[in-house]
């Protein structure tokens, strides 16, 4: 056996898969996906905001104050995101006195009111990139949720069924009416609250908790202060009872910092690369069945034996399905450090703290050890599988049991982990060799110990040490048996006779 006949034959399996169109498509996959990423993004986020009708027939101003409250939400989420942003890339010294400079507490309508007064967004934006580095991408804040528009003569007017019909032609989002006309939500209060409370609203869909909550709370704070003012309480001594309220100071991690933030941003990477495991095994093992396939049935595997022997072939199939599964490795790894350091916005801000676990020599050699281990632990099925097909239909007939018995154990793997769970089947899953590639790799982003990480290597080791003694036997036995689909009997008397190659 020699290297040279080897490499001869990883570098021929090597051609012929990146010859197929499917290689380069399944290449540029990633690199694409983060290309469009962002502007799928935004344009799935790129909601209108619902515009409201309030109408206050009572004589009161629970209208305004129901206005006046979201717009008070929308301010303190604004200054909420904003102060979180401050503190993220460290440009409190903006502005040390304002708000948003100050995360240690819930914003109170002091501080809203602070915020507004200063100059809001515009005034705080403009203050953070005088003094923000060229490199910090800028502040975006959410479009506002809701927009208040006035209610139509025919809605304004109307009465009893006739409001209904009104309002329900409005909110009907399959009635011919311009969008400048529509309303997603209609919310009539009448001219006897607060005797009868009962508020009417329409919708063209279930509101939204952001909505409905403040609501609630406003409609449920002017009746009290009415209910008050009526049993002879003074309109300042019910709005101080009203207005009663505690101030909170709260204490949290910053960005990224918490414990389930952390966890997941830590397992962005190790999970990406499990994920990558299992797509490039499932691609590469179709090119290298669909290779076997072609060998067997243009009657090309007698010469190729005639040069060299079957060992020399079956590790030259494996050396080059390595050097596939590594090159895709490479090019969506690159396409990620790219984005992450060469651009800016939410990808880049979340790649960057996703990489640092994984920097340090240890973790460099414990990624690339059980990708590559794993990647050799399923080819080898792969190529023994190519060695018994004589068609594409009967190697996917010994293919799929294969890929379900890895890949679905798998796919509540990643979602166990995902979940931050890695209990007992993510610990049995990590001492099964066919998972314990899979396993490892998503399990570096919550903590595994060095004494698993060995163990489980030598684990894996010794099972492709197994294979290749064993899935070689019936490589070996199974070359020129063409014409014969061989049943389970067949297939164990091949892996227990060592024949010569």
């Amino acid at each position: 056996m020699t290297l040279r006949n080897i490499l001869l034959v990883a570098g021929r399996e090597f051609r012929q898969v990146i010859a197929l169109k499917s290689f380069w498509l399944t290449l540029a996959l990633i690199p694409v996906a983060l290309a469009l990423g962002p502007l799928l993004g935004d344009s799935l986020d790129d909601r209108d905001p619902d515009r409201i009708i309030l109408i206050d027939r009572s004589g009161g101003a629970a209208a305004e104050a129901i206005e006046a409250r979201l717009s008070f939400e929308a301010d303190r989420q604004v200054l909420t995101d904003l102060s979180r942003y401050v503190r993220r890339y460290d440009l409190q010294a903006a502005d040390p006195s304002a708000p948003w400079a100050q995360s240690d507490r819930w914003y109170t309508p002091a501080d809203v009111k602070a915020f507004r007064e200063a100059g809001g967004l515009s005034a705080a934006v403009a203050k953070i990139d005088n003094f923000k580095k060229e490199e910090t991408p800028a502040f975006e804040a959410d479009p506002s949720d809701y927009a208040f528009v006035p209610a139509p003569a025919p809605l304004a007017e109307a009465q009893g069924d006739a409001l209904t019909k009104e309002a329900d032609r409005l909110v009907d989002a399959d009635a011919d009416l311009p969008d400048g006309e529509r309303a997603d939500i209609v919310l009539v209060i009448p001219e006897t609250y607060p005797a009868d409370p009962t508020v009417s609203l329409w919708s063209n869909e279930q509101p939204r908790p952001s909505f409905m909550q403040p609501v609630q709370e406003v409609l449920t704070a002017d009746l009290r202060q009415r209910l008050l003012t009526g049993s002879g309480m003074s309109a300042q001594q019910a709005a101080a009872v009203q207005g009663a309220a505690p101030r909170l100071a709260i204490s949290t991690p910053p960005p990224g910092g918490g414990a389930r933030e952390a966890m997941l941003v830590r397992s962005i990477v190790p999970l990406a690369l499990a994920y990558m495991l299992m797509m490039a095994l499932m691609l590469s093992g179709s090119w290298m069945l669909q290779g076997a396939i072609e060998e067997r049935s243009k009657k090309l595997l007698e010469s190729v034996l005639a040069c060299i022997s079957p060992e020399e072939l079956m590790y030259g199939k494996l050396l080059g399905a390595v050097g596939i599964g590594l090159s895709m490795l490479v090019v969506w790894l690159g396409t990620g450090a790219a984005v992450a350091f060469a651009t800016q916005g939410a990808i880049a801000d979340m790649i960057r703290p996703a990489l640092a676990p994984i920097t340090t020599p240890g973790a460099i050699a414990t990624l690339i050890f059980f990708f590559l281990a794993g990647y050799i632990a399923i080819s080898i099925m792969f190529v023994a599988i190519g060695s018994m097909a004589d068609s594409m239909s009967e190697a996917q007939g010994y293919l799929m049991p294969v890929l379900l018995a890895i890949l679905l154990p798998v796919t509540f793997l990643l979602q166990a982990i995902v979940a931050g769970n890695s209990g007992p089947v993510v610990q049995i899953l990590t001492w099964v060799p066919i998972w314990t590639p899979f396993a490892v790799l998503a399990r570096l982003g919550l903590g595994i110990s060095t004494i698993e990480i060995l163990g489980a290597g030598a684990v894996l080791l010794g099972f492709i040490v197994l294979e290749i003694i064993f899935l070689g036997r019936l490589f070996r036995a199974s070359l020129l048996a063409q014409g014969q689909k061989p049943g389970l009997k067949v297939i164990i008397d091949r892996l227990r006779v060592v024949r010569g190659g």
